[in-house]
């Protein structure tokens, strides 16, 4: 598999900290090159990557393969020493099911997460429910989306659908559906609106927090009660923020979460932000030689 160009952007650093982060964008298809540009501003060499609907690849969120992302951050491992990865939503969901086969990662940051795979969307409606994701040529376990389900409002909030399909779904369906999120080594990052109307991202944050506690494993975690599925970095252009569907929050909720989330971040992806002089936002490198990607760093990585 080798990714097209046109795929992908890369956010180079003018001052380099020494960690590359795949950058994921959700539903939108987009290339989230803005998203990229401020991890870079930060000291990241950011990679944003179009996961479907681009050239040579498939044109709906429906059997994607996972190897496409572990490609993308072959490209990054060229160049960093350490591996991150960001996602949205459904990158959201990407990143976290990457993270669990791919030991090389260091970071997850998910911003609106879940804790299973869902059913793909196709290009036929009444098509037979597909996998989001692949994984060695095969579909991952998923929920599959109750399509009796019609929504109470216009224009619609399909948080209940979600909630409403893991109801109705078969308890086996959904335990093999979930991401192994205990398998994740990395440090992990949820941030997640009390809002949500596109999904449940705060009980996912909620139960993945939980099941990684009982393997011994710490999730940080930023929730803000009054926000709802988008989250907006600080320096990130607002863009039409209108939707044909909620997405939950009041004003200003994007901004200001993303603006919460910021300083955890950094701190997890190893990125600059406002700290004191004897403050450093990362651990001590422990790969072989003398570091060189952190000022003030002499400890053997």
């Amino acid at each position: 598999m080798t990714i097209a160009a046109t795929n992908l952007h890369w956010g180079r650093p003018t001052h380099d900290r020494g960690t590359g982060v795949l950058v994921l964008a959700g539903s939108s298809g987009r290339l989230d090159s803005a998203r990229a540009e401020v991890l870079a501003r930060a000291g990241a060499t950011a990679l944003a990557l179009r996961w479907f609907g681009g050239a040579e690849q498939p044109p709906t969120p429906c059997e994607v393969p996972l190897e496409m992302f572990v490609e993308a951050l072959d490209l990054i491992a060229a160049e960093c020493d350490r591996l991150a990865i960001m996602g949205l939503s459904y990158g959201a969901e990407a990143a976290l099911s990457v993270a669990a086969r791919d030991p090389r990662i260091g970071s997850v940051v998910a911003l609106a997460p879940t804790t299973v795979v869902w059913e793909g969307h196709r290009e036929d409606d009444d098509a037979p429910a597909r996998s989001k994701w692949t994984w060695g040529g095969d579909p991952l376990p998923f929920v599959p989306l109750d399509r009796s389900w019609r929504p109470a409002d216009e224009p619609p909030a399909f948080s209940p659908l979600y909630e409403h399909s893991i109801e109705v779904a078969d308890a086996g369906v959904v335990d093999a559906a979930r991401i192994p999120v205990e398998r994740i080594e990395a440090e992990v990052l949820l941030v997640a609106g009390g809002d949500d109307r596109v999904w449940p991202s705060t009980r996912a944050v909620e139960e993945i927090v939980a099941s990684r506690a009982e393997h011994g494993l710490d999730t940080q975690t930023v929730v803000d009660l009054r926000a709802g599925h988008s989250v907006a970095l600080p320096g990130e252009p607002q863009g039409d923020q209108r939707r044909p569907y909620q997405v939950g929050g009041d004003t200003g909720a994007a901004q200001r979460i993303g603006a919460a989330a910021w300083p955890q971040i950094c701190r997890v992806l190893h990125l600059d932000h406002d700290f004191g002089e004897d403050e450093r936002p990362w651990p001590p490198c422990r790969r072989a030689s003398v570091c060189s990607a952190h000022p003030g760093c002499s400890t053997p990585r």
